[in-house]
């Protein structure tokens, strides 16, 4: 006899916590919470780099920041020196205006040209003060000069080595 036959009622279903769809949830449920609170990893800054001094240059003293052997790469330009760091696939070893560095710059920049004959010769001499400049050369300057202040650090003046500065420095 069944029990529609007989009246009774079936015994009710026990529910098991214990269920495979339980299970999934609290395991869910156990992953998130772990995701959430795990411990995290230290956060690490980049090594910054050695901090520079706003200094005086001379010819000589400019000369050795061409970029050669990791050393940064300056360029000066009437008067100000510029760190050129950041683009040294063009003002370092190998660059199209490798000449520049470590040097005054202000000629060759004026007249557009990056020959060596537009560089300062004697290094011990007074600096070039690009008088014989005309007014076009003068401008071809004026937004070079721009365009490296508004790019790249000033970080010092070139003056000649007769200068009473540069004895100090």
């Amino acid at each position: 006899m069944s029990t529609a036959e007989t009246g009774a009622v079936p015994p009710p279903e026990v529910m098991t916590i214990a269920s495979p769809i339980n299970l999934i949830l609290l395991s869910l449920f156990i992953i998130l919470i772990y995701t959430q609170f795990r411990p995290k990893a230290p956060v690490t800054l980049p090594k910054s780099p050695a901090p520079i001094v706003f200094r005086t240059f001379t010819p000589t003293t400019l000369l050795p920041f061409n970029g050669t052997e990791d050393k940064p790469v300056y360029l000066a330009v009437r008067g100000r020196v510029f760190d050129v760091s950041p683009g040294r696939n063009f003002y370092g070893p190998g660059g199209p205006y490798e000449n520049f560095a470590g040097r005054d710059a202000s000629r060759g920049l004026a007249c557009q040209s990056f020959d060596e004959e537009m560089l300062t010769k004697d290094l011990k001499g007074p600096l070039d003060e690009l008088k014989d400049l005309d007014g076009e050369q003068l401008e071809n300057l004026q937004s070079w000069e721009e365009r490296f202040s508004e790019k790249y650090l000033v970080v010092g003046k070139l003056v000649a080595e007769s200068d009473p500065e540069a004895v100090k420095a």
